[in-house]
């Protein structure tokens, strides 16, 4: 009797810890999107943004001038995400015992992270303003072309490219996991280029899979944390999971979809921009000054649709959970699995249901259990 009081009591302080986490993120999430929102709006109609274009024309040349008005505007946000980003990923993970970040570890990502933002973001950024500048009102459809072309690219790259970066990442070693991996691949006859592990315990206690890449970058990763913790059943029911991704070809439907969002959103926020600006009294669309009106729409319209997004994402995860349960045919492995994620994680087991639906891209941990119990019934 004594032992299960204290199995309850501990069921209780996990769930009250989990509950005051995730509580703190979704407040910073609302309170950073609600802190940029105003940002640009007080760019865009108070005068901000004239004053800070007038001291952006440094030289002759418009696209240098353009970068640095982006540059200015970007500080601007800087001084209140730099503090937020380090209060959310620092301070409060090392709270709740999650980080094995030091300062200067943290300090360190989030510069590799600027960096390669300003490498990729500096060319989307010129040939935004190029197109915007070249093309009049059908910027939107050249841009969204751009867009496109580049997500293909770099979903390509990325794991080549891009998450080395971050990550040393080396082939599954020969053994009872990849045994099991290798069977599952073999069965459904899934061709990938690699199977790999990553030092995610670098950073975090928390544990990741994911499937990444296009062709012949195609490759699933899992976290050495999930490799040290789980046991090779629940090891297998990850990787099937991620397995069922590329059965369904999400990664496809997601740069489709993407593809699609882009596109739409271009075209309605390009015509509420160009109405708006006119009524301003600009002259040119690619006035610097009139450029933070856009990004307010934009950035407006993609909030809007985040309850969408999220949504096609829940199910695509539905999805991979039933492939999973068909391929391993393991319901307590299942289970087990989401139960060790959401203690590992601190996810929120049983969020409430419209947080769960604005917020979350994954459904929740007892949402996922109940669906694969009610497959397995």
């Amino acid at each position: 009797m004594a032992l299960n009081l204290d199995l309850q009591e501990n069921s209780m302080e996990n769930e009250l810890k989990e509950k005051a986490y995730n509580r703190i993120k979704i407040r910073l999430n609302i309170a950073g999107m609600v802190i940029d929102l105003g940002l640009l709006v007080l760019l865009a109609f108070s005068g901000l943004a004239l004053f800070i274009a007038s001291h952006s024309t440094v030289t002759g040349n418009d696209y240098v001038n353009f970068l640095v008005f982006v540059f200015l505007c970007g500080l601007l946000f800087s001084v209140i995400s730099i503090p937020m980003d380090f209060y959310g990923g620092y301070v409060v993970e090392h709270r709740f015992g999650l980080s094995n970040q030091t300062v200067a570890g943290w300090v360190k990502e989030n510069l590799k992270g600027t960096a390669l933002n300003i490498v990729i973001g500096v060319p989307v950024a010129l040939a935004f303003y190029w197109f915007i500048r070249s093309t009049g009102n059908l910027w939107w459809f050249w841009f969204g072309i751009f867009v496109f072309v580049l997500s293909v690219l770099l979903a390509r790259l990325a794991p080549v490219l891009i998450f080395p970066l971050f990550y040393k990442f080396k082939e599954l070693d020969s053994g009872e996991i990849r045994e099991r991996v290798e069977k599952i691949l073999a069965d459904v006859n899934i061709k990938i280029k690699g199977i790999f592990s990553f030092n995610m315990s670098k950073d975090t206690k928390k544990a990741n899979a994911g499937f990444t890449g296009l062709g012949k970058t195609k490759r699933i990763i899992l976290s050495d944390t999930l490799l040290e913790n789980f046991s090779v059943d629940e090891i297998a029911v990850v990787f099937a999971h991620e397995a069922g991704h590329y059965k369904y070809r999400h990664i496809v439907k997601n740069i489709i979809f993407s593809t699609i969002v882009i596109f739409v959103s271009f075209y309605l926020c390009g015509l509420s921009y160009e109405w708006t600006v006119s009524k301003m009294g600009f002259t040119a669309l690619h006035d610097l000054a009139a450029l933070p009106v856009l990004m307010l729409y934009l950035s407006l319209f993609g909030l809007l649709l985040m309850p969408l997004t999220n949504s096609i994402s829940r199910r695509y995860e539905y999805q991979a959970d039933a492939y999973a349960l068909k391929t391993t045919g393991n319901i307590e492995a299942f289970v087990s699995t989401m139960e060790k994620l959401a203690a590992i994680n601190l996810a929120d087991k049983e969020p409430h249901p419209v947080v769960e639906f604005f917020f979350y891209s994954h459904p929740s941990i007892k949402r996922r259990i109940e669906a694969a119990r009610a497959l397995n019934s």
